[in-house]
């Protein structure tokens, strides 16, 4: 693949958001849990938005169902933004995120989406649960973060 400027400018963009992403969570709590949970949800969300604009989840990077795994990072950013980062709020973010992922892996298989991609449906089945799965890891320690938050 040849790249120009703006395939290293989405790049470094990605990447930036990835760092300053790992650094609040760090930031704004001590807690492990938190910790962990936050990493594993932004590089989630990075390999997500990776994959996707390189070759694509449902058939190929072009496919404009591909469009859909953007409304899972809409939820998690949004989700996010409204909870203002709080380990409980975060719990039902990426839990809502994992649901979302699965959505979109439905509705591709049920549609049909993507059949000219060479490994078809496989790609789409792997993916989603490899991403559900991530999200719900991430769920699962913004729960025990919050339980060990007073007040959160």
């Amino acid at each position: 693949m040849t790249w120009d400027s703006a395939d290293y400018g989405v790049a470094a963009g990605l990447l930036t958001a990835v760092a300053g992403g790992i650094t609040l969570a760090f930031r704004r709590s001590p807690n492990a849990s938190y910790r962990f949970a936050a990493a594993i949800a932004v590089l989630a969300a990075f390999l997500l938005a990776w994959i996707n604009g390189a070759v694509g989840i449902i058939g190929s990077e072009n496919n404009d169902a591909n469009l859909m795994y953007a409304g899972v990072i809409a939820c998690l950013v949004i989700g996010a933004a409204v909870v203002r980062l709080q380990p409980a709020g975060m719990s039902r973010v990426v839990f809502a995120a994992a649901a979302a992922q699965i959505a979109v892996g439905v509705i591709a298989l049920a549609g049909k989406l993507g059949t000219e991609g060479n490994s078809w449906p496989r790609d789409v089945i792997v993916l989603t649960a490899f991403f559900a799965l991530l999200w719900l890891v991430s769920g699962w320690l913004f729960r025990r973060a919050a339980a060990a938050t007073p007040g959160a």
